[in-house]
């Protein structure tokens, strides 16, 4: 069985919270799993698979400033 592996890291790369998903799973299960647990923060550093508006706005409301390359 494959998994994808969510992660929520600090600022050096260490985990702080890792959320397990079924691979055929889209990102944004995953995604939607790790906004209420993010620790306080002034950026948030995204892959591609979460630009999605309402992951955005999560992140704004969080007063969150997310730097997430926009999909092609």
């Amino acid at each position: 069985m494959n998994t994808k592996l969510h992660a929520i890291c600090d600022s050096q790369g260490r985990p702080l919270n890792l959320f397990a998903t079924a691979a055929h799973v889209s990102d944004y299960i995953g995604a939607r799993a790790l906004p209420c647990s993010l620790p306080d923060a002034e950026w948030l550093l995204g892959a591609r698979s979460n630009d999605a508006d309402w992951f955005r706005e999560a992140m704004e409301a969080k007063a969150i400033r997310a730097c997430i390359p926009s999909r092609k």
